[in-house]
């Protein structure tokens, strides 16, 4: 099988200070090629760097998520420009809106976070990876506001006809370990009708595993499963969906 691209994995997460090195090290003889690791916040995007600096297979995107953005403040910008023009850096990410928990920051600071990284995004000419949950209408309405963007809907979870917008616009869609799950039928009927070159595959690790491994730590050789789902759905099979989604994570992050 081709090497697998996991378009979306936090290793600087705390989860794996006990093995990281070793985990990273070990993924290509584990079937994956390539990584791209989001930043969360500047630490984490700092983190996520440093990690794309010393292994050869991982890449990075720096950013504010929306549910670690209250600290942010506008001179924080000028630091992701900074982080953003290392060489092993392909996106501005994870950004975007979060609306599912009280507690995240208020949603006009959300909003507010988001525009101006989508401003850095088209400046840099860089495509964005964004995180939404519970807030398609207001996610897709900001995007639009930039029609120069390109980029990806992580670990998508909104509507199929919200897919057709995105696919028309050039974007793509990500699809995670909830793909396997029961009560995925919305994201079925997505990725049923996505087009086959606007796929990615992803892990959100370590959150996110797929069936038969929910509950456990989630890493980049878990994305099989999701490869093997999405080849049951589209009548293809698994080789030939890694090897699509490969292609087209390397398009999207002009990766050679």
């Amino acid at each position: 099988m081709a090497l697998i691209f996991d378009t979306h994995a936090h290793y600087d997460d705390e989860q794996f200070d006990a093995d990281r090195d070793a985990l990273l090290a070990s993924m290509p003889e584990g079937g994956v090629g390539l990584i791209v690791d989001p930043g969360c916040d500047i630490e984490s995007s700092r983190a996520a760097v440093a990690l794309a600096e010393r292994f050869a297979h991982v890449y990075a995107a720096v950013g504010w998520h929306p549910e670690n953005c209250a600290p942010f403040v506008p001179e924080d910008i000028a630091v992701l420009r900074e982080l953003a023009r290392r060489p092993k850096v392909v996106a501005i990410g994870e950004i975007g809106l979060d609306y599912h928990w009280a507690e995240n920051p208020p949603k006009e600071h959300q909003q507010d976070v988001l525009r101006r990284q989508l401003a850095l995004a088209v400046e840099l000419d860089l495509p964005v990876v964004i995180h939404d949950r519970d807030a398609h209408a207001d996610c897709f309405a900001i995007v639009c506001e930039f029609p120069a963007l390109r980029g990806v809907f992580h670990c998508y979870s909104g509507s199929v006809e919200m897919a057709r917008e995105l696919w028309k616009r050039g974007w793509y869609v990500g699809f995670d370990g909830p793909l396997t799950y029961k009560n995925a039928r919305k994201t079925v009927e997505v990725a049923a009708e996505a087009p086959l070159d606007r796929i990615l595959i992803e892990t959100d690790s370590p959150y996110l595993s797929p069936v038969p491994l929910r509950g456990t730590r989630n890493d980049s050789r878990n994305l099989v499963h999701v490869a093997q789902k999405l080849a049951e759905i589209r009548g293809m099979t698994a080789e030939e969906v890694v090897a699509l989604t490969t292609e087209n994570g390397k398009r999207l992050f002009d990766i050679p």
